[in-house]
């Protein structure tokens, strides 16, 4: 579709907003100029402030005439989020503006599924981005100057972003030709890229195989395409994310980890590899509190620290709590033999104290079902007799 919504506050970028729209007419598609400034009534736009504020749960009063900024925009990105995944016409959206804008319009953006073009220009768009793009393929714009009228570099930028997102709109990706292979999610970490790796080569010839760098946004993103619709199943294999988010390292998941099997119902095998680790960056950030704790250097920049069996049994009935909710077909495997490429004998981070603690947690909470089933495998994870079990165990449901 052609259609390209171009959203922003009109109270405060109005002339910006209005040139980029001008380029994306210019260019041969549909603009759709949307308010959501919060500050008062602004006229041009093509949806008003007000229109997408009443799409709040509390109506345009839980985003409009607030005295607290802070909220108002919070509200206004919630309103934004629900009108804008309701439209059925959407070919691309292209957002302008400062930091409160940003996070506005990519909030909305995110929840709109992976494939949707979605460009922002901002003046953020140097930083740190990942809380703006998230798990989705938002694309960051740099503004260069500040958003804050036309001029010789905003004229070019804003251009070159409406250009952009006209092409993006016009041009629509090639139609299936029925012949695809189902896709797969798996997710995969250094220390359980052997596994992965075997489970690629018996599964590419029947499937195309996604695979995810498990360092927290691989995790979000395999999640989203799930939701999105875009993957038949998922396989699960490292769920190291788990003690990064609970313990403190620089690779967490977030509390939605396995929402996404749980909402769609989708095929699901999963197991617990690199468990065993919480992540950090190069030796000296790790935080002085685990000081004398297992630590490995795995590279000049990143340090693993062996996770001790009250963090497993913690990690075990995340886990396993989010198994009990799945309602789809679920295998869950554990692999008794080590849960990662150093959780062996004669490597560093090989416990069986810590890894029985982890497997008893889960025996324990685990909740049998005729969609839901644990199997237990006498191997480490990377061992061919566990990449056999877990590809048994998905071809069973999948």
């Amino acid at each position: 579709m052609a259609r390209v919504y171009v959203i922003g506050t009109m109270d405060t970028k109005a002339e910006e907003l209005r040139f980029a729209a001008a380029c994306v007419r210019r260019a041969g598609a549909d603009p759709v100029l949307v308010d959501v400034g919060t500050r008062g009534a602004a006229a041009g736009a093509d949806v008003t402030a007000a229109e997408i504020a009443a799409h709040h749960p509390d109506g345009a009063g839980g985003v409009l005439g607030l005295d607290d900024r802070g909220r108002a925009v919070a509200g206004m990105a919630e309103a934004l989020t629900r009108w804008l995944v309701a439209r059925g016409d959407i070919g691309a959206v292209l957002g302008l503006g400062g930091s409160g804008n940003t996070a506005l319009v990519t909030q909305a953006m995110r929840a709109l599924p992976i494939g949707t073009p979605k460009l922002m220009v901002s003046t953020v768009a140097a930083g740190n981005v990942a809380p703006y793009v998230g798990p989705s393929d938002v694309t960051m714009m740099y503004s260069v100057v500040d958003v804050a009228g036309i001029n010789a570099i905003s004229r070019r930028v804003i251009a070159n972003a409406a250009h952009a997102a006209a092409g993006m709109a016009l041009t629509a990706p090639p139609a299936a030709s029925g012949t695809e292979k189902p896709g797969i999610g798996l997710t995969m970490f250094g220390v359980t890229t052997a596994c992965v790796t075997q489970l690629r080569a018996a599964l590419e010839p029947t499937h195309e195989c996604y695979v995810f760098h498990a360092t927290g946004a691989g995790g979000r993103s395999m999640e989203k395409l799930a939701d999105s619709g875009l993957v038949s199943a998922l396989i699960d294999i490292t769920t190291t994310e788990v003690p990064d988010f609970l313990v403190g390292g620089v690779f967490p998941c977030d509390a939605d980890r396995f929402g996404a099997p749980i909402r769609t119902r989708l095929p699901y095998v999963g197991s617990v590899g690199a468990v065993d680790m919480v992540n950090f960056g190069a030796k000296e950030t790790v935080p002085p509190q685990f000081a004398g704790r297992n630590l490995y250097v795995h590279n000049p920049q990143v340090t693993l620290m062996r996770t001790r069996p009250a963090e497993n049994a913690e990690i075990g009935r995340f886990i396993v709590e989010r198994l009990n909710a799945m309602e789809g077909p679920v295998r869950f495997l554990l692999p008794l033999g080590g849960v990662s490429a150093i959780d062996v004998p004669g490597m560093p981070f090989h416990d069986p104290a810590a890894d029985a603690a982890l497997f008893d947690t889960i025996r324990a909470g685990f909740v049998p079902a005729p969609n839901r089933r644990l199997i237990e495998v006498q191997a480490a994870i990377n061992d061919p007799a566990f990449v056999e079990a877990v590809l048994a165990a998905f071809r069973e449901i999948a």
